[in-house]
This record gives C-alpha cells, structure tokens and sequence, in this order.
C-alpha cells in the first residue's frame, strides 16, 4: 500500500473508535445513572480489574499489555467525569508522587484537589467534598508512612483500592551543582538517597519540607538552593535536573491507598487490611498471629502503632492475601475477635500490581 492508502486507512479507522467510543461511553454514563438512583458507589476498583483484565486477554499485539491497560484507565476517566463530578484528594501540591499515582488509578479527566497533610485528605473525603483520597503507606526502602496509619485510628474510612508507583528521585535546581548550599526534600527521600548525598553532595545542609513538589517550588524561588523531586516537579518549576536516579536502591516503590466509603467487592485476587489491638499479657500478639497461620491466611506486612489513649500499648496493622468476605478470611476474623478487644476491618480490595522502576 501507498503511504496516502495507509492514512487514509488509519483515517477510517479513527472514523470508527470514535464512533465506537462514544458508544460505550453513552452505555458507561447509563450505567452511572443507575448506580446513582440506587446509592451506588461510583468508581467500583472490582469492576475496573475486571475490565482492564479482559482487555488484556483480548490484546494481541503489537500493543503491549501495558499500553492498552493505560489507554482504557483514560477511556474509563473520561467516562467516570461524565457519570460524576469525581473529585479524588491528595496529599499536594501538584507533581508529588501522590499526584502522580492519583492521575496513574483516575486518569487525566476526572477532578483533583491538592491537600496540604494526609489528614486533609481524610477529612475532605470524609465530608464529601471529595469522593476518594489518594495516600502514601509505605516505600520499599523506607518502610511505613506512620501519619497514615494513625488517621485509621480515627476516621471510620476504608480502602477500596492499592496503587504502587515506581520512585526516580532526581536533584534540580536553577543552578550550577557547585553552586547548591541547601536542598529540599521529603524527609522519606532523603532517606531514599542518604548514600549518594553522602558521596556527591557533601557539607550541603539537607532541609525537610512536606513533598518533593514544595520542595521544586523552594529551589526555584531561592539561590544557592537544589531540590530532590521528579521529573514533573522540575518541568513545573522550572528547574534543570543535574543528576537522575539517586535513590539508593533500584527497585524503589511506593504503595498508595485509595480510601473512600467503603471497600471493593471481592475479584479473587485481593487483598484485606486489619486493624487490632490484644489484651496486655505474654504471648497476646503471638496468639493472635497463630490465628491467621491457622486459617492459611499470608500475612504480607505488619506495622505497629502506640495506643493514643494508654501508655505503651499499641495497635497493630496487618495486611492478609484474600477478601473479607472469602470463607476462611471471614473465619479468621471471627476467631480473631475472640483475642483481640478491638479489631477493625480497614479495607478489602483488589491486590495491585508491583512494578519494577
């Protein structure tokens, strides 16, 4: 074929998607207006995994996997703007890997609201002038981000869904690396980075700052100053990134929970996240980890936080492979409420998918 046959081609094509787009968007918007007569949620995380898992078994190439995943994860947020106003918090400002993670589950289309702290996305989904909040919970270096854990502590909200996002820190600034005295950053990434600031960046005072966003918009308005942030930080604000990649490890991660009203219907492949606390003796929280080895649960983190109200006792986090509702994990948590004076389910939902860096 001739390259005009070959357009003209990719032109009737295109004629078609649209058509068809436009198509399953109108079915996709009926479908949100029953979900709205009936008090139904919105964004539904087991229904996403359904469709994104379908297209991928339909998908022959020469798309990979991975492109027609991120082409209907937009298809769908045009589609979700349309059936709501969905507004999705996070903690900000704009370009954190919040952000970042957020626009990776709601895509481009849909509304977004910057927050300063992780409890103003928990407040603003708790009186609705959000619908869902997008948190960190943990890196794959650093281990816990223990705000986090604490707001379960005292909001009533669930997770209804897992994201994980590969972390690149890179260092920024408006001028010559010579020239750097101070650099901003997340307390988290400078941790993320310690060995290769200790090698490169010698003598130069490291600042902690609430996000790598913030910590972009600093470095751009003072001299003598340099950031660790990401790439959209830098274009954002203005600054060269000078060296890419610093973390320490390859592979660095960060997981982020999507918390909303309520948690996900079961998809076969989920995850459930426990809060409890055990009674002040030996062997407490031994008996009850031995529950879940009981029931076959795998039990993949575990996380403690001290008890606001008594001194040195303390809550425990636990994520378990399975849903809330399966036989066996809803028989471990009846058993578990035998031992445990306080236990909360925080959440069921779809086990994301870890991506390398």
């Amino acid at each position: 074929m001739s390259l005009d046959e070959i357009r003209k081609r990719i032109d009737e094509l295109d004629a078609r998607l649209v058509q068809l787009l436009n198509e399953r968007t109108e079915a996709a918007m009926e479908i949100g207006r029953v979900k709205q007569e009936t008090g139904q949620e919105i964004y539904v995380p087991s229904r996403e995994k359904a469709v994104l898992d379908r297209v991928v078994s339909l998908n022959q190439g020469p798309l990979n996997n991975d492109s027609v995943m991120a082409i209907y994860r937009e298809i769908m947020s045009a589609a979700l703007a349309l059936e709501h106003d969905l507004k999705i918090a996070y903690l900000g400002p704009q370009a954190t890997f919040t952000h970042q993670a957020a626009r990776s589950r709601f895509g481009a289309s849909v509304h977004y609201e910057a927050c300063q702290t992780i409890a103003d996305v928990f407040a603003a989904v708790q009186k609705r002038t959000a619908d869902y909040g997008v948190v960190p919970i943990e890196n794959s270096t650093e281990g816990a981000v223990t705000h986090t854990l604490d707001e379960f502590l005292d909001t009533p909200l669930k997770i209804c869904a897992e994201i994980y996002l590969p972390i690149s820190h890179h260092m920024m600034a408006a001028v010559p690396k010579e020239q750097i005295k101070q650099l901003y950053s997340n307390p988290q990434v400078f941790g993320q980075c310690r060995q290769w600031l200790h090698d490169n960046m010698p003598g130069v005072d490291l600042v902690a700052v609430s996000s790598t966003a913030r910590a972009a918009e600093m470095a751009s308005k003072e001299t003598h100053s340099g950031a660790l942030a990401s790439d959209l930080a830098a274009e954002l604000y203005g600054l060269t990134v000078l060296s890419r990649d610093i973390q320490d490890l390859g592979g660095n991660t960060t997981r982020f929970l999507v918390v909303g009203k309520s948690y996900s219907d079961p998809t076969g492949t989920d995850k459930t996240s426990l809060c409890f606390g055990v009674r002040h003796e030996a062997g407490a929280l031994c008996t009850a980890l031995d529950v879940l080895r009981k029931h076959d649960l795998n039990m993949t983190k575990i996380e403690s936080r001290p008890s606001k109200t008594r001194q040195w006792e303390y809550f425990f986090f636990v994520d378990v492979e399975g849903h809330a509702v399966d036989p066996k994990v809803k028989a471990a948590l009846e058993a578990l409420r035998d031992h445990c004076p306080v236990l909360t389910v925080l959440g069921a939902y779809p086990r994301g998918r870890a991506v390398e860096a």
